[in-house]
């Protein structure tokens, strides 16, 4: 049984505020992306509340589904949904298309979004990870630069997840409630040199994050 969602008020009236902006999701699950990306020839990995369940093994409630790719492969990614699916880039809330008329996206370090059509809701966002030659890096902590396998895993299902440490970093910038509950259940499984990067990557981008406090006590 998937555990409830952590959802505040303030939660609930920025979800609604933001489909009336943009429209409905029906986000695919893992098992639907990998049908979705079936013979696409460059890696690709999950991020977000999925990678956190698939290294805890704690099932819970999600909103979407956030997959990566590389920046690098944005034009096979193109070719791998072909007319199938429509896909939009996201930039700071400003929605362009992908299309033969505007190929390129407006920033690397945005998204993705995937659906069919106009009248269908979006299935998947897709953070782009901008690369360096090829390589995996970190968009907020210049430098962290490392091989796409070195940066996520595979889990038993097959699919390649983000690293839950990295996971965790990058849940740190926002501190919601569903952020409070995967550092509750992750951090004591955590590896001691996973905990130690995560304490330094955390206090790296704000010395004064609350989390430093429970990082510290670990």
């Amino acid at each position: 049984m998937r555990e409830p969602l952590p959802r505040t008020p303030e939660d609930e009236a920025e979800d609604e505020a933001f489909f009336a902006l943009y429209g409905d999701w029906a986000p695919l699950d893992p098992p639907g992306v990998r049908e979705l990306l079936a013979g696409f020839p460059r890696p690709w990995w999950l991020v977000g509340g999925w990678a956190i369940e698939a290294f805890t093994q704690a099932p819970r409630e999600h909103e979407d589904v956030d997959l990566s790719i590389l920046a690098c492969d944005i034009p096979a990614l193109r070719e791998q949904v072909g007319d199938r699916w429509h896909l939009w880039n996201n930039n700071g809330g400003t929605l362009r298309p992908l299309t033969d008329k505007h190929p390129d996206v407006l920033d690397v370090r945005g998204q993705i979004w995937i659906r069919a059509s106009a009248q269908d809701p979006w299935v998947v966002d897709l953070p782009i990870t901008p690369d360096q030659d090829g390589l995996w890096t970190n968009k907020f902590l210049p430098g962290h630069v490392l091989p796409v396998e070195e940066a996520t895993w595979v889990a038993d299902d097959g699919i390649r997840y983000l690293r839950p440490e990295i996971v965790l970093f990058y849940k740190s910038r926002h501190r919601r409630a569903k952020d409070e509950r995967d550092l509750a259940r992750t951090l004591p499984l955590l590896a001691p040199g996973r905990r130690a990067w995560l304490r330094d990557a955390v206090h790296t981008l704000d010395a004064e994050n609350p989390w430093l406090a429970t990082l510290d006590g670990i």
